[in-house]
C-alpha cells in the first residue's frame, strides 16, 4: 500500500484530491496538511510514501517545505501538485528534491500513475514542465553571454593592465571598468581578476 500525505491550504482541493485517490486499491491518504509546519509534523508522524505538496501557501512556501521533508526523512517522495509553472518554481522546487512537478489539471488517471511512479522511486513531470526545463539545460551558459566589451576588459586584465589603465586604453572610466569586471565575475562564477582570467582561458574565451 502507498501511503500519501496531501498538503495545500485549501481544504476544498485536499477533499477533491484524497475524493480522486479514493477508490484505488494500493493508494491510501494517511493524512493531510495545511502549511509547511504541519507538514513536517505529518511526515514525522505518519511517514508518508509520498507527499503531495502544493507550492503557495502561508509561511514557508512548498520548495522549502519540501527541502525541509527530505532533510528529515530522505525515503520519502515529494511531487509538487500546483497551478504554478514559472521557470523559478520549477527549479526551486527541482533543487529542493521533489521528485515530480505536477499540475492541477492533471487527470486522475495521470495523477494515480505519478503517485506509484514517484514511490518506485522515478520522476514524473507534466509535459509543459519537461519542455520548460529540456530549455533551461540548452539554455547558452553565461560563459557563452560575455559581452564584446567585457571580453576587451577581460584581455586587458590578462595583459596585467590595472582598471585605470584599462580605462584609459578603451576610452572609458575606471568606475565603468570596475562595472564589466564586477558582470564578468558574476557570470563567470569567480570572485577575483585571476580567477576570472583562468576561467576565460579554460574555456575558449581567451
Amino acid at each position: 500500500m502507498i501511503t500519501v500525505l496531501l498538503v495545500d491550504d485549501h481544504p476544498v482541493v485536499r477533499a477533491g484530491v484524497a475524493g480522486m485517490l479514493a477508490g484505488t486499491d494500493d493508494i491510501t491518504v494517511v493524512g493531510e496538511a495545511a502549511d509547511a509546519a504541519e507538514a513536517l509534523t505529518a511526515v514525522h508522524a505518519h511517514h508518508p510514501d509520498v507527499v503531495l505538496m502544493d507550492l503557495r501557501m502561508p509561511g514557508d512556501d512548498g520548495a522549502t517545505a519540501t527541502g525541509r521533508i527530505l532533510t528529515a526523512r530522505p525515503q520519502t517522495r515529494v511531487v509538487v501538485l500546483t497551478t504554478y509553472e514559472t521557470d523559478t518554481d520549477i527549479l526551486r522546487a527541482v533543487e529542493a528534491g521533489a521528485a515530480g512537478y505536477l499540475l492541477k489539471d492533471t487527470s486522475r488517471a495521470d495523477l494515480i500513475t505519478a503517485i506509484r511512479t514517484a514511490a518506485r522511486g522515478g520522476t514524473v513531470l507534466a509535459p509543459s514542465v519537461a519542455t520548460r526545463l529540456l530549455h533551461q539545460v540548452r539554455r547558452p551558459t553565461a560563459r557563452d553571454t560575455l559581452s564584446p566589451r567585457e571580453v576587451q576588459v577581460l584581455r586587458l586584465v590578462a595583459r596585467g593592465l590595472s582598471n585605470a589603465e584599462i580605462g584609459r586604453e578603451l576610452h572609458i572610466g575606471e568606475a565603468t571598468v570596475k562595472t564589466h569586471l564586477l558582470r564578468t565575475f558574476n557570470k563567470l562564477d569567480v570572485s577575483d581578476r585571476t580567477a576570472a582570467v583562468t576561467t576565460a582561458m579554460a574555456t575558449g574565451l581567451l
